[in-house]
């Protein structure tokens, strides 16, 4: 039997969106105010978000629960996966001594803690973006940055905002591909869309991360950097998304973001800023510094910029070249390229290789591959038990898939472990030191996994009830301010799913629906639903727990939130009246593609 979502099941939209929003409201209210540790309060959201489903949206409680557990697995793997391998490689480099020559090296090419922060934060992370998504880049540099001697505090809140521009084109384009497969729009249309509405805000991001991190007095000393990145990336992500596609646009966006840096710091070399209150500082025991695998807590302390000094075993650091630092991040940058090929993601799902970029070329499936490399679970009670209903989607659409993927081999996360294989052979860590810190990896990320698994549950409670529906209606009953509310609704979607592709997925038709019947261009709804997503990806759940857990900051994410939420607001309202600009006022209007 299939169930029809109902969007208004109180019969009084006010009263139906007040109860959609208990869930959301109880969960960010319980991390906002401190009091809370967030995997409780992630518990208690997802307990919320069953009894509005089941008692007051009348979803069967047995497709309730199936969807719960269905969002936990997610959350699990792929999530999870590559929470815990991203951080088993950083106490991978903590315990090989690494991280000390890390910072002497980078305090040679870019010794401001500023350019630092804009060459790590938001180019790099931008790369990284663009090859795997899913909390890896906060993840990644997040950790770099605490290397760095950034307080967790900073280095959380700065890494979420730092990765808002690339998360359209994330992990080889995914959110926008997705977006045409839902909506049937085409796919390079959507790409332009994106790529004209995002580069104004990809110049601005490094100006304001470096804002968020020490005002204004602290931009004035580094502003050409700010502007080498911006543009650096802006330009390079208006013309590969205008004249290639959604595919490569981070990857060669940020490494082009890079090479600027880099080139600009040849000739030219920050004006110095002293310490000041400006500056994000955390609000931490001294005893809470890093804690080296195998060793007592360092006593940190705070040098000019406001960042904590760590200590390194002088004794391994001393052994190792500057260019050894970056070999981890090297072989994790190469791997993970490696492995979001579609040529390689088929041939480690055990999938014909025939368009995989040559021409002709088919490889035959492997056996073992194909019996190991990936499973597809139906969710029982679910698959085919939910459907969704007008304006949400068509009239007349199938049923909701629910099918729990597991490609163990070919995941992101899979290749982050074989990254940090091979970082552990390179620097001959023996085979019992390697298990005994991927024993301490996984106790100190226990929780953050709990955390992950009941945010995602709470998401896909709230997907397949229609309570997320309910509040995107709520949002697209704004008539003609609809064009700054319909990106709202993008960053709504972000902020409950913690993905821009969930949230296309989720809001696309609906995007598309709505603009056509207000005579808007359903290509730039389309598109400002994901641009609009993305300044809402710092505040997700998800993401919080990741930079928390990342930066060794667990148990602080009420703090994250305040700090980051007025940023993502701030910057989603930006969006939303560049699209209205471009909905109504020209000449911006020429810039609508298809218009």
């Amino acid at each position: 039997m299939i169930w029809a979502q109902d969007y208004d099941p109180m019969r009084a939209a006010w009263i139906s969106t007040f109860l959609a929003a208990l869930p959301v409201v109880a969960l960010l209210g319980l991390i906002a105010s401190g009091r809370v540790r967030i995997h409780v309060a992630a518990s208690i959201g997802l307990g919320a978000a069953l009894g509005v489903a089941v008692l007051g949206f009348g979803m069967p409680g047995p497709a309730a629960v199936a969807a719960a557990v269905f969002g936990a697995a997610y959350g699990l793997f792929p999530i999870g996966w590559i929470v815990l391998n991203v951080m088993f490689l950083y106490e991978l480099t903590v315990r090989g001594g690494l991280f000390q020559v890390l910072r002497d090296n980078l305090s040679r090419v870019a010794p401001d803690p500023r350019v630092q922060l804009i060459l790590i934060a938001y180019s790099f992370g931008a790369f990284i973006e663009g090859m795997a998504g899913f909390g890896t880049p906060v993840a990644i540099t997040g950790a770099i940055l605490i290397q760095l001697g950034f307080r967790p505090l900073q280095a959380s809140v700065l890494a979420l905002i730092a990765n808002t521009a690339p998360v359209a084109f994330g992990s080889l384009g995914i959110p926008i591909t997705t977006l045409a497969q839902v909506t049937g729009m085409d796919v390079m249309d959507l790409s332009r869309m994106t790529g004209r509405l995002l580069p104004l805000f990809s110049s601005i991001i490094p100006f304001w991360v470096v804002l968020a991190y020490g005002g204004w007095r602290a931009l004035r000393g580094v502003w050409p950097a700010a502007a080498a990145a911006g543009l650096g990336f802006a330009v390079p992500q208006f013309l590969v998304s205008n004249f290639h596609g959604p595919w490569l646009v981070d990857n060669i966006s940020g490494a082009c973001s890079m090479a600027s840096i880099v080139l600009l710091l040849r000739y030219w070399k920050p004006v110095p800023m002293a310490a000041g209150p400006e500056l994000i500082v955390a609000d931490r025991p001294r005893s809470a510094g890093i804690q080296p695998a195998g060793g007592a807590a360092p006593e940190p302390c705070l040098n000019g910029a406001g960042r904590v000094r760590i200590p390194a075993s002088n004794e391994v650091a001393g052994r190792r070249r500057p260019l050894h630092a970056w070999v981890p991040w090297i072989i994790l940058s190469s791997v993970i390229f490696v492995w979001g090929l579609p040529a390689t993601k088929n041939l480690l799902e055990g999938r014909p290789q025939a368009g995989s970029g040559v021409r002709g070329w088919t490889r035959p499936t492997e056996p073992f591959l194909s019996a190991v490399g990936r499973w597809e679970v139906e969710v029982p009670w679910l698959h085919g038990r939910v459907k969704r209903s007008a304006p949400v989607a068509p009239a007349g659409g199938a049923a909701e898939k629910a099918v729990f993927v597991f490609n163990g081999l070919s995941a992101t996360g899979t290749g982050i472990l074989l990254a940090a294989l091979i970082t552990a052979a390179w620097m001959r860590l023996g085979w019992r030191s390697v298990l005994g810190t991927y024993a301490a990896t996984i106790r100190k990320v226990r929780l953050s996994l709990v955390t992950i698994a009941a945010m995602l549950a709470l998401g896909q409670v709230t997907k397949f009830s229609g309570v997320d529906a309910t509040l995107g209606l709520a949002l697209a009953g704004t008539g003609v301010a609809y064009p700054f509310f319909g990106t709202l609704l993008g960053w709504l979607g972000v902020a409950l799913t913690g993905s821009d592709t969930a949230s296309n997925v989720l809001f696309g038709s609906l995007q598309k629906i709505s603009a056509e019947r207000l005579g808007l261009s359903p290509i730039l709804m389309g598109a400002a639903n994901t641009t609009g997503g993305v300044m809402g990806k710092m505040i997700d759940a998800q993401s919080i727990v990741v930079a928390s857990t990342a930066t060794g900051f667990f148990g602080h994410e009420g703090e994250i939130l305040r700090r980051v939420f007025w940023h993502s607001l701030a910057l989603a309202s930006l969006v939303g009246i560049w699209v209205t600009l471009l909905a109504y006022v020209p000449p911006f209007t020429n810039w609508v593609v298809g218009r």
